[in-house]
């Protein structure tokens, strides 16, 4: 089983399969009479196809225990999806590029408090995955008609340490 050693996330790191959602780094201006701060413009909601909306939901997610053995990956055609944490643990963001044959062998990355994904329109990637506790998150994803859905087995599972 080929082993996938798990990386920080970092905006550059991450950029090829979307963006970083976090407040450090990023654009900010007050806001309210100066008692609040905006950081603006954090992430590209995509949404194509027929009907195509954006819309939030929450998500409650149960933590996985590391190592962590990959079997699939997914992917979305018609819109992208962020994951925005609402709990201070940390969660494991898995993510591929694609390639003639499929998805490349996938990178793995760990969240730190406060960071949040948006993960591109058709990037392969894995299913949420929260560390340490039960996790809540506010999804922002596509709506709308049409399959938004792909799925990718692995002939040989990684494992992810």
């Amino acid at each position: 089983m080929k082993m996938i050693e798990i990386q920080p996330l970092t905006n550059v790191a991450f950029f090829p399969f979307g963006e970083v959602i976090e407040m450090e780094g990023a654009y900010n201006y007050p806001i309210n009479a100066g008692k609040c701060v905006r950081y603006h413009d954090l992430a590209k909601v995509e949404t194509t196809g027929g009907k195509a909306r954006a819309m939030i939901s929450l998500l409650r997610g149960q933590p996985y225990p590391l190592p962590l053995e990959l079997k699939m990956v997914e992917r979305h055609p018609l819109g992208s999806q962020a994951f925005i944490p609402l709990t201070e643990h940390p969660f494991l963001v898995v993510v591929a590029k694609e390639t003639a044959n499929g998805p490349a062998e996938p990178l793995a990355f760990r969240t730190k408090p406060g960071q949040g994904v948006n993960i591109g329109r058709n990037v392969w990637h894995g299913i949420l995955t929260p560390l340490d506790g039960v996790s809540d998150f506010a999804v922002i994803d596509r709506g709308g008609e049409g399959v938004n859905l792909e799925e990718h087995f692995f002939e040989e599972p990684f494992l992810i340490r």
